[in-house]
């Protein structure tokens, strides 16, 4: 996507830009896109509003892991465990250009299905954004379980969603159904990794990208959507 900075001259619209995020709770990099996003939404002169899909990595892996992020990668992807250290040390860096503590020697690899329900489950209720930052930072910064529904249960009533509600909701598979819904939407748009943010529903970006592209790629699309307003007051 080329970047198309609007200029004081360019029209401005005043709709908000919707933006749907897929992204994994496992995923280092949807975490980290996130904060990039966050930066460049807040440099933008404009509304945005954020909607997060379900996406799975890895929905073969087990809710109790046995072994560290070393040993799931290590098997995951065929390499040699040293090599596995020297990766996570580099996204550990990243992470923490951004803000963000990682520490992946506490972490409870796991599997994710149950989160993303827990995601719709806030979702319902108004609270995906701050019930997916709060898993998010559970699981890459303090260490927390994310695969299990009491832990998921503890998590949202931080955020004050009744807990009893939550474990019926989850041991239910209530919102099992929306997870599957988001997972097929991101096959028919093609998208094979995350995170991945879709701007009003035309404009794909792949990748924790620096915050100006972000940012480019939100002006652009507000420059043509002023262009279309104007249009259709002609």
């Amino acid at each position: 996507m080329t970047d198309t900075t609007t200029t004081a001259s360019s029209p401005v619209s005043a709709t908000p830009i919707k933006v749907d995020v897929w992204s994994d709770i496992a995923c280092p990099w949807c975490y980290i896109g996130k904060r990039k996003f966050e930066d460049a939404a807040a440099r933008f002169d404009g509304e945005v509003e954020v909607e997060y899909h379900s996406f799975e990595l890895s929905p073969d892996t087990p809710v109790d892991f046995e072994g560290d992020e070393v040993d799931f990668l290590a098997k995951h992807k065929g390499m040699p465990a040293d090599q596995v250290r020297g990766m996570l040390d580099h996204v550990t860096g990243i992470a923490a250009e951004v803000g963000l503590d990682y520490d992946f020697g506490s972490l409870h690899h796991t599997n994710t299905v149950k989160a993303h329900q827990l995601l719709h489950f806030a979702k319902a209720r108004g609270l995906q954004l701050e019930m997916t930052e709060r898993v998010l930072a559970a699981y890459f910064v303090e260490g927390r379980h994310v695969g299990r529904t009491a832990d998921l249960a503890d998590l949202a009533a931080e955020l004050g969603l009744d807990r009893d509600e939550v474990v019926a909701s989850l041991e239910s598979d209530e919102h099992l159904a929306d997870v599957r819904a988001d997972q097929q939407q991101a096959q028919s748009f093609g998208i094979t990794g995350v995170p991945f943010f879709v701007l009003e529903g035309k404009y794909g970006i792949s990748g924790a990208q620096a915050p100006e592209a972000f940012l480019g790629a939100l002006q652009q699309v507000q420059s043509e959507l002023a262009a279309a307003e104007t249009d259709a007051l002609r």
